[in-house]
């Protein structure tokens, strides 16, 4: 079997088999249709889950694929594998809103009470149930320490107030992974609530976007929701460590996804370039199209050598400073390639690119959202430099 890295064994590569025909069968023909849509079936979520995609990292015991082959429930290069493979739908709106239970409910599985695991994680990754991460607010985003949200204990209820912006699946999402103040300023006085979508005082509002359009992405708003400690996601006061590992696993998985649709933009832009013909050549033959194609599979290469190396490094000391850098650094420098590679394939298509239906003209629409999201290009920066010591 070729593997697509040392890193990966037979059984990753065997993993992404199973990954590429679900996407060919059940994503490819109709991405197109469900982006103009501005929506894609819930049933996916089912279909994913029976797929054994949805429980990838969660402990069979919630219903999750704890192993595939002798890869393990933490192992970096399946959900690397994963990300890849579904960016070559070239519809990253899809994949945000598919896999958001990736940030959301992580959390739960880590530092939640056993009797909110029971109660939340089966139905998630079973795909009956969709879960959603709501950190960002309107007056700060990478700045989780400044969240304003307050959930004030009220006997054995918290009282929830505040808004949250930007927060993918926010109009579909069945439960809410919400971080909100309850102690006093800074990182020491947050915590994580599970909120449920039906819950009184609890509303949503759809926000319009230049890409992702088949992912609802939402404000909310909490006016006096009541919300039972029970559904207190780890300790009270606790909940900004668990955010802050929760953007790593992020991080890694959107860098994998930036690789894998500047890939898509290459192949899309290679096989215009062989087809279409001016001036009684193939583009490919044109020496200013070949180095543009050889631009894009230099930075493509490199990403992906960066990521693969950064995943074995955390996989091996997923706390060590160094490597926490390396990974604000590759978020930058896989969504920078993804830029680059839009931007040339469709300059490459041409008109055909910049149509609406190919995937280099969404991709193109998409590659701002990846420099922004889960920690801007800025953010990224300056933690790089802080976690190595600078």
């Amino acid at each position: 079997m070729t593997r697509a890295h040392p890193s990966l064994t037979d059984e990753h590569e065997a993993f992404r088999d199973t990954v590429r025909r679900f996407v060919e069968r059940e994503v490819l023909p109709y991405a197109t249709e469900w982006d103009e849509a501005g929506e894609f079936p819930r049933e996916l979520y089912r279909r994913a889950a029976r797929a054994g995609l949805l429980g990838l990292g969660y402990a069979e015991e919630y219903g999750g694929t704890e192993r595939t082959g002798e890869a393990p429930v933490a192992d970096y290069f399946l959900r690397i594998v994963s990300a890849e493979e579904f960016a070559r739908a070239g519809c990253g709106g899809l994949s945000a809103s598919l896999f958001s239970h990736t940030i959301g409910a992580p959390p739960i599985a880590a530092v939640g009470s056993e009797e909110l695991k029971r109660r939340v994680l089966p139905q998630i990754l079973a795909g009956e149930k969709i879960s959603a991460l709501a950190i960002t607010e309107p007056g700060g985003g990478s700045d989780v320490a400044a969240l304003k949200t307050s959930a004030k204990k009220e006997n054995t209820d918290y009282i929830v107030n505040g808004e949250k912006t930007f927060i993918t699946s926010g109009m579909r999402a069945d439960y809410y992974t919400v971080a909100v103040r309850t102690g006093g300023p800074g990182a020491a006085g947050v915590s994580l609530l599970l909120i449920e979508r039906e819950r009184p005082g609890f509303t949503r509002a759809p926000l319009k976007k230049m890409g992702w359009w088949c992912s609802d992405t939402a404000s909310l708003h909490f006016d006096n929701v009541r919300v039972p400690a029970s559904n207190r996601i780890g300790e009270e006061n606790k909940g900004f460590r668990a955010i802050m590992q929760n953007f790593n696993s992020e991080r890694l998985s959107m860098a994998a996804g930036a690789v894998g649709f500047a890939q898509a933009c290459l192949e899309d832009a290679l096989a215009w370039a062989r087809e279409r013909k001016t001036f009684g050549r193939t583009l490919v033959e044109h020496q200013a199209i070949r180095h543009k194609l050889v631009e894009m599979q230099t930075r493509v290469h490199a990403s992906r050598a960066m990521l693969y190396d950064t995943a074995w490094k955390l996989g091996e000391a997923p706390r060590e400073p160094r490597y926490i850098a390396q990974l604000a650094m590759l978020k930058n420098f896989a969504t920078d390639t993804m830029q680059f590679c839009a931007d040339a394939a469709v300059q490459t298509l041409g008109g055909a690119g910049f149509v609406r239906g190919s995937r280099a003209e969404r991709i193109y629409r998409e590659a701002k959202v990846m420099q922004i999201g889960g920690g801007s290009t800025e953010i990224m920066k300056d933690l790089a430099a802080r976690q190595l010591g600078w």
